[in-house]
C-alpha cells in the first residue's frame, strides 16, 4: 500500500483547522487552548513528511541553522505581537524537539524495517518547510489569544487537559508517540 503523506497532512491540517474554529472566545481555559494544542499536533503531522524527505535524502535529523533561524523568527514575529521573546524561544525550542522525536523514533523503525513506507517523493524546502512556516504564524497568534490563560497559576494543569482533550478526540490517529512528542511541544506553553 503506498501512502500518500502530502495528502494525508493536507486532510489533517482542514480537519484540525475545522475543529479550532468550533471554539467559542466565552470557553473554558481548557477549550480555548484547543487551537494551540491542535496546530501543534498539526506540525507534528508534518514531522512524518520531514521524516520522509531526510530518509530519501538521507539527511541527518538535526538542522542547528535551521533551528536557530525558526526559532529567530518566531521570537521576532511574537515580540511584535506584545509576546515575551524568551518564552517565544521556549516554545518553539519545544515544539522543534516533539518534531525531532517523531524524525527520529520514524527513522529508527525504517531502518530497523530496511525501508520507510512507500510514499512520493518529498520536497523539505519547497513543500513542507513553507507549511511550517505558516504554523508558525498560527501558532504565535494563538500564543498571544492566550497569554492569560498561559500566564495562569493552573497553565500546567490546563496544557495538560488540553492535551488530553485532543488525545482522546484523535485517539484512533494519534499514536503514543504523538502523544508523546504533543506533551513534549507544549511543555514550553506557561510563562510562569
Amino acid at each position: 500500500m503506498r501512502i500518500n503523506f502530502k495528502k494525508l497532512a493536507l486532510l489533517a491540517a482542514w480537519v484540525i483547522c475545522a475543529e479550532g474554529k468550533a471554539y467559542s472566545q466565552n470557553a473554558n481555559p481548557i477549550d480555548k487552548l484547543q487551537p494551540l494544542v491542535e496546530t501543534s499536533a498539526q506540525r507534528l503531522v508534518i514531522a512524518e513528511q520531514v521524516a520522509l524527505a531526510k530518509w530519501d535524502s538521507g539527511t541527518p535529523v538535526e538542522d542547528t541553522s535551521r533551528e536557530v533561524q525558526v526559532i529567530a523568527s518566531a521570537a521576532k514575529d511574537g515580540e511584535s505581537r506584545g509576546l515575551n521573546r524568551t518564552a517565544v524561544s521556549n516554545f518553539f525550542r519545544a515544539q522543534i524537539e516533539a518534531n525531532k522525536l517523531i524524525q527520529y523514533s520514524l527513522l529508527a523503525e525504517w531502518h530497523r524495517v530496511g525501508k520507510a513506507p512507500a510514499h512520493e517523493p518529498v520536497d523539505l524546502a519547497g513543500s513542507i518547510r513553507p507549511q511550517l512556516d505558516h504554523l508558525e504564524t498560527t501558532l504565535i497568534a494563538e500564543l498571544a489569544e492566550t497569554s492569560d490563560i498561559r500566564a495562569g497559576a493552573s497553565c500546567r494543569d490546563d496544557v495538560a487537559k488540553a492535551v488530553g482533550k485532543y488525545v482522546s478526540a484523535h485517539k484512533r490517529s494519534f499514536s503514543p508517540l504523538k502523544t508523546m512528542a504533543l506533551d513534549r511541544a507544549m511543555a514550553a506553553a506557561c510563562t510562569l
